[in-house]
């Protein structure tokens, strides 16, 4: 069913998630970043040009809340990487539709990475294209497919998007 008319309150209710998601990144609050998925969930990063084409090749992928918790894990007390911080800057979402059960969410972002040496530069560009569904009155992450514009990757992704 396509929504003509979006109820302000989830309109809000939906900006809200999306807001706290990336607050919860560029917090370096990431022990938090899997709750805002459900536990049968799809995570996943890919270039443009794959997802456009249909190669399902993502560079960053998890389907479930337990390998998001096990990427936070890895990231904490693992991965080696040079110390970095992120800052989102998110556009409005659009709702494509709402069919009581599940909502089809887009919005754009760029990060911007500041590392130790305090030089920040664009990191990563693109899309986030999102279904999102209630648990227990909470509006959660089914899908969060980031499908970013940015060819080049300059440092190992070991942060969310």
């Amino acid at each position: 069913m396509r929504s003509t008319s979006i109820e302000p309150e989830l309109k809000h209710e939906v900006s809200q998630l999306l807001d706290a998601y990336v607050q919860c990144i560029d917090d370096d609050d990431l022990e938090r970043w899997p709750d805002f998925f459900t536990e049968n969930c799809l995570y996943k990063v890919i270039p443009r040009e794959n997802h456009e084409i249909g190669m399902p090749t993502a560079i960053m992928w998890c389907d479930s809340q337990g390998m998001l918790q096990d990427r936070i894990t890895a990231l904490r007390h693992a991965n080696i990487y040079q110390v970095q911080w992120y800052r989102h800057i998110t556009s409005n979402p659009v709702i494509s539709t709402e069919d009581g059960d599940t909502i089809k969410v887009q919005s754009n972002y760029a990060v911007f990475k500041t590392c130790n040496d305090g030089e920040s530069t664009v990191y990563n560009v693109g899309r986030y294209v999102d279904l999102l569904v209630r648990e227990n009155g909470v509006l959660k992450f089914k899908e969060r497919v980031v499908i970013y514009d940015t060819h080049r990757i300059t440092t190992l992704m070991v942060i969310p998007i």
